[in-house]
């Protein structure tokens, strides 16, 4: 295997990692180069033995950055540590041991077996698990989304294949009739376009799972600069199989409705265009086909939610659209009938009532265009909130420096030194160290001894760096209680602290609790007088406790400085300025954290915004498959209207008020849909804060409306050109 037991590290030169163990060299972080002003083939002294710097290590499987730029590294062979003479008497030196166990319930077993001897030796651990639980939050939210986007392209696939189905249907009675005239019964009829259907459904299938496959082993490709592995795709059957009878499934089941009506083709409708296929009142055949598409969205739903609840939640949800937006189409059918604008100019009036004639298309196009702007305006709400989320502030003052263990006296000059190069004016915050001596005045050794207290033990243990300000930072929220503003609160002898939501509930406490604080063997009893929110992910000094200023104004403390030092004034030579001038002072660069995770944020929005394009093609084709369902009954329109004596563009105007209206209601009715289910599944599923862009939604309502129109004109443009002789003769044959 590689470093340890996997992955490669990374030098400049290439391969000089395999020789530092032979040779008495050293391998550096670059940022030694650049505080020390050094170069590859110069010497480096630590403590009594010299080396040579052959060259830097770039990259470590397993880091980001984060660990090097807080303490660039030095690297040499064990072999000669002693020589150093580093490790001696009032020397901290740390050490650590990796291993690598058959699975993670081996080294939860392991870590759990010796967990007193840890606890007694005061050695830390962690396993590769609890590394995986930190960074897996986004990762499952990604997961989440990403099966959000798969069922919502399966749903409008599975209505793109009963759109299509319809139309073919449409167009096949002729030939249905004839099948029944020559003596095929109902069933045969049947059997043969569910054939038909099954096997669009397999064409489908197959191209899926073969586009899967591309994609499978182009992945690694694209994430080859973040996975400190080596990644080898592999085909496997039984994930392929599934996706394979799940796609023919839905194809079927969604072609069951239209299917089911070449059962009610008449024999005579072979000669007589004008005969319609009989209608039942009470069909069980079509029952049972809404129940089995019913049960299909359920089990989809379900398989891929990360809850039974959710999924079912979520097809309740779709069953929920499906009626509003059914009430919404008889609304308006209803409405244009009542509130026909009499005075209005002809084709307004022509279009307004194509809402309401017989065989109109409100119904199914304000089902189509409803749903499909429901599930793309939906996909689109908890996309732009995840992405917002995941991604980092943008702008010119992201902070790209962090300067910390400022001293008192040290203050002034770096905030100088910074004001000079930063874009913006530095961030300068006290810490003041602290550990937990007793909460509601039971000693903390005592609240670590009693087994049946419920506050984790990491919590009490832990030293906290607390901050004292006097307003809040843009990371934070009050959520209860409320922020200090001079007045006297609580006790009033007390001194009031605000402390982070989440470790309140670990340590059991809430408003009006008091925690005594040890600070340097000082003791201080505060009263928590509010709990905070705070957005860890945005790059801000963000505290677990934050002071009222006048309580630790005199306590011992250090000073910690955020800076936008400008590309083109050399962040390293500000960073080996600060480290000259002030010797204690660490400069930490963060611009290469961010740019490693900004490269990482930007690979998945693309895989998000590449499945959200495949839904949106998806309801494009369920669209087009509702205009091209009345393309006949339009053609005879249209044909009347030039009869009568209207003219082309009069035609094509009344066609464009119909499908702008429609595409109004349609995308409204859709978008207040989408606004609801946006808001409910980025609270309750991904658990975050629901943000409503309104001019998106603005430009989604503006959009569906815009793509019905242009849909069903450009749809039909070849009928309004006919001459309405040759569509008489093709009707009288």
């Amino acid at each position: 295997g590689g470093f340890p037991f996997y992955g490669a590290i990374v030098t400049t030169p290439a391969g000089r990692w395999d020789g530092l163990k032979a040779t008495r060299i050293a391998l550096v972080d670059p940022a030694v180069l650049v505080y020390l002003g050094i170069d590859r083939g110069d010497t480096v002294r630590l403590g009594d033995a010299a080396f040579l710097i052959d060259g830097t290590v770039d990259r470590v499987p397993g880091e980001i950055g984060l660990e090097a730029a807080i303490a660039p590294r030095v690297y040499i062979a064990e072999r000669f540590l002693d020589e150093t003479g580093l490790v001696r008497f009032g020397s901290l030196v740390r050490y650590a041991a990796l291993l690598a166990l058959p699975d993670a319930a081996a080294a939860e077993s392991f870590v759990d077996e010796h967990h007193d001897l840890f606890q007694r030796s005061r050695v830390g651990h962690s396993t590769a698990t609890e590394h995986e639980e930190n960074l897996s939050e986004w990762f499952e939210v990604l997961s989440r989304f990403l099966g959000l986007l798969g069922l919502t392209a399966l749903l409008l696939g599975g209505l793109a294949t009963g759109s299509a189905v319809h139309v073919f249907v449409r167009r096949k009675l002729q030939t249905v009739a004839m099948l029944r005239c020559v003596g095929a019964p109902q069933r045969t009829v049947f059997a043969i376009y569910l054939v038909l259907a099954a096997l669009m459904g397999l064409v489908g299938a197959a191209f899926g799972v073969a586009l899967g496959a591309v994609i499978q082993h182009g992945l690694p490709s694209v994430l080859a600069d973040f996975v400190p592995l080596d990644v080898e795709p592999r085909f496997r059957l039984v994930p392929a199989l599934a996706g394979f009878g799940i796609g023919i499934w839905v194809a079927v089941v969604f072609a069951l409705l239209p299917l089911l009506d070449v059962r009610n083709v008449s024999p005579l409708q072979a000669l007589r265009h004008a005969v319609e296929p009989a209608l039942q009142r009470h069909d069980a055949w079509k029952v049972a086909a809404h129940v089995l598409i019913l049960a299909t969205v359920v089990a989809l739903a379900v398989s891929q939610a990360p809850a039974p609840v959710v999924g079912l939640v979520f097809a309740g949800a779709i069953g929920a659209t499906t009626v509003a937006l059914w009430v919404a189409a008889r609304i308006l059918t209803f409405g244009a009938r009542r509130l026909l604008p009499t005075r209005a100019p002809y084709v307004v009036r022509q279009g307004v009532a194509n809402l309401f004639r017989p065989h109109n298309q409100t119904t199914p196009v304000t089902l189509a265009v409803g749903f499909g702007v429901f599930l793309l305006g939906t996909v689109f709400l908890v996309q732009r909130n995840l992405l917002d989320r995941l991604a980092f502030e943008s702008g010119s003052d992201r902070p790209n420096l962090v300067v910390f263990d400022i001293q008192s006296d040290q203050v002034e000059g770096v905030r100088e030194l910074l004001a000079g190069v930063s874009i913006a004016p530095p961030q300068v915050t006290p810490i003041v160290p602290a550990r937990i001596a007793a909460i509601n005045g039971r000693p903390a050794e005592e609240l670590l001894q009693d087994t049946t207290e419920s506050s984790p033990r990491w919590a009490l243990r832990r030293e906290y760096r607390n901050t004292y300000r006097d307003t809040l930072v843009p990371s934070e929220e009050i959520v209860a209680g409320r922020w200090w503003d001079g007045e006297s609160t609580g006790s009033g002898s007390l001194a009031r602290i605000s402390i982070e939501q989440e470790l309140a509930e670990e340590l059991a406490v809430g408003l009006g609790d008091r925690i005594t604080w040890d600070i340097q063997g000082v003791r201080i009893e505060t009263e928590i007088a509010s709990l905070r929110r705070v957005d860890w992910a945005r790059f801000e000094l963000n505290f677990f406790v934050v002071f009222e200023p006048v309580t630790l104004a005199a306590a011992p403390r250090t000073y910690v400085s955020l800076a936008n030092v400008p590309e083109d004034m050399g962040l390293a030579m500000v960073q080996r300025d600060l480290v000259t001038r002030y010797s204690n002072v660490s400069a930490l660069d963060v611009s290469t954290v961010q740019e490693t995770l900004q490269r990482l944020l930007e690979s998945v929005t693309l895989v998000i915004r590449v499945m959200a394009l495949f839904s949106i093609g998806c309801g494009l084709v369920v669209l087009l498959g509702a205009v091209a369902t009345s393309r006949l009954q339009r053609l005879h329109e249209s044909i009347l209207l030039k009869t009568i004596g209207a003219r082309i563009p009069q035609v094509r105007s009344i066609l464009a008020v119909e499908y702008v209206t429609l595409g109004l209601l349609a995308s409204l009715a859709g978008t207040l849909l989408a606004v609801a289910g946006g808001w409910g599944a980025v609270t309750f599923l991904f658990r975050l804060d629901f943000r409503l862009p309104v001019l998106s939604v603005l430009a989604l309502v503006v959009t569906g409306v815009a793509a019905t129109a242009v849909v069903g004109l450009t749809g039909n443009r070849g009928l309004v050109r006919r001459p309405p002789l040759a569509v008489l003769r093709e009707v009288a044959e």
